[in-house]
Parts: C-alpha cells; sequence; structure tokens
C-alpha cells in the first residue's frame, strides 16, 4: 500500500457558462389543454424564472428551457425541458435531485417519480415535470407525457459510462451524481463522479474524476497540493490525506488520467481507502 502524506487546504469558487438556444415541440396531451406561451429561457434571462438555481443549471453548461403547461379543470402539469451541451451535464443535473428512495421509471436514460414531481433525462436534456394536485389520475397521464416526450427526444438514451468504474461493494444504488464545477467546494478541483458508499459502520464518499490526460492529472493534483502549502513531489503518482477545512479528512489518489478523492473517512483508515482507489487506479 502507498503511503499517504499529510497537508491541509481551503478555497472555493463559481464559473458560468452558456451556449445558443433551441425550440422544442411538445406534443398534445388527451383531455389536457396545452399552453406554450413561454419565453424560451437561456443564460440571459434565466434568473427571471428561477433566480435560486441559475448558478448551478449554468454551472452544467445550460443551453436553453422550453416550458409548456397542461390543464385539465384543476389538474396542471408543467413541463421544463432544459437542454444542455452534452449527455453529461444532462445527467449531472438531473442526477442533483435523484435519491435511491424515489420509484425509478423507464424514461428515457433514466427518470423517477416522487411526489409532485417526474424527472428524466435523455441526450443533452433534463425533463422535470411538476404536478398538481399529486392524485393518480393526474400521475399517470404526467407519466404518459413524459414517456410521449423522451420518445420524442433526440440522443441515445444511455447512462455515463464511466459509473461502472466506480467499485460495487457498498455503493448506493441510484445516489450516483457528477459534479462539474467546485468539487467539494474548490475551484481547481472539477469534473468528478460522487458515489456514496456505506460499509459496516462507515458512511462515506468517493469521487471519481477522469481528465483528458495524465498532465492535466498531474497539474490538477499540483495546484491542490501548492494551495495547501506542501512541497509538490517529482512523482507524478500519489496518494495523501488531506485536512480540509471544508470537509474533514480528504484521501486524495491519483494516477494517469484519474484522480480519486475520499471523504468520511478519519485518518487510521487509509486500508479502507486504499481498498477502494486501488480498485479504480490499478
Amino acid at each position: 500500500m502507498r503511503k499517504y502524506f499529510v497537508v491541509a487546504i481551503l478555497t472555493a469558487a463559481v464559473f458560468i457558462t452558456s451556449l445558443p438556444a433551441q425550440d422544442i415541440s411538445f406534443p398534445e396531451l388527451k383531455g389536457y389543454k396545452k399552453n406554450t406561451d413561454f419565453p424560451v429561457y437561456t443564460s440571459n434571462n434565466l434568473n427571471e424564472l428561477r433566480s435560486s438555481l441559475v448558478e448551478t443549471f449554468l454551472s452544467y453548461r445550460f443551453v436553453d428551457m422550453n416550458i409548456a403547461e397542461y390543464r385539465k379543470g384543476k389538474n396542471k402539469i408543467r413541463v421544463e425541458i432544459s437542454r444542455h451541451a452534452d449527455n453529461l451535464m444532462a445527467f449531472g443535473i438531473y442526477s442533483l435531485g435523484r435519491s435511491s428512495s424515489f420509484r425509478f421509471l423507464n424514461l428515457g436514460s433514466q427518470g423517477y417519480s416522487a411526489e409532485g414531481v417526474v424527472n428524466f433525462f435523455k441526450g443533452q436534456f433534463y425533463v422535470h415535470l411538476n404536478i398538481l394536485p399529486w392524485n393518480e389520475k393526474n400521475i399517470q397521464m404526467a407519466e404518459s407525457l413524459a414517456l410521449r416526450i423522451a420518445n420524442m427526444l433526440p440522443g441515445y438514451p444511455e447512462m455515463p459510462a464511466i459509473l461502472t468504474r466506480l467499485p460495487e461493494t457498498g455503493r448506493k444504488t441510484n445516489e450516483e451524481t457528477f459534479i462539474n464545477e467546485n468539487v467539494l467546494g474548490h475551484k481547481l478541483l472539477a469534473g468528478a463522479f460522487k458515489a456514496v458508499y456505506e460499509v459496516g459502520p462507515d458512511i462515506f464518499s468517493l469521487y471519481l474524476i477522469e481528465n483528458h490526460s495524465a498532465s492535466e492529472t498531474w497539474k490538477m493534483a499540483e495546484a491542490y497540493l501548492k494551495q495547501a502549502g506542501e512541497d509538490i513531489p517529482e512523482s507524478e503518482t500519489g496518494k495523501y490525506v488531506i485536512s480540509d477545512g471544508y470537509n474533514g479528512t480528504v484521501f486524495l489518489a491519483w494516477s494517469n488520467k484519474t484522480m480519486i478523492i475520499i471523504t468520511g473517512l478519519a485518518k487510521d483508515q487509509a486500508d479502507v481507502a486504499d481498498k477502494y482507489t486501488s480498485e479504480i487506479l490499478e
């Protein structure tokens, strides 16, 4: 087992981006009156719709959002289709609201039904349906509408392939997320798949970052360690245990294009951290 070295670190930041817009056609829903008289929201006017979520949406390379409402008496189904730069970004925004306790549906790449909502993603698109009131008939109609929208949207119904690299032992199913920016609150850490593990009494999180090249991973690790005031090692492969002011004890390991971060374990649990990092890196 490689030795972990102890360092400390603290920082945070936000980055925002956007791309051009695109119109969407919404299907009819029998018995419901459809209203599509809404603007197409882009990065320029998204704050008019939902100011509290602007930074979150833009951090997943938001392109545009199209909206429709379906009404039948007191029943209302509101549909928001947001387009992102690619499948990974759509999965990322979708994954933030996902919980293993939800009822999962065969919609697009994956979907779920929870109280008041039906959500799914497919290709570049994340689709959110808000349902009022939350009754059986309205739920059935919303799920039927969601299926028609999923079949209408372009793109392949696939989950990010990198999820298969996450160790299976103790992993909580359907709680994986993708964090595009500010991983653990640090601007210099980006593009991480997060999985939550429960092994005996221990609950911890593993972050998997896959960069385009080994040099990119090394530069990320170097910046992380340099910010901690630690001497930079000559080796471009390493393992450290970091005392993070935001996140407590953090295990850091990297090799070639891949970086692993583990939080939630104590400093004397390097053997557990090494077991999981080794399964990915070696």
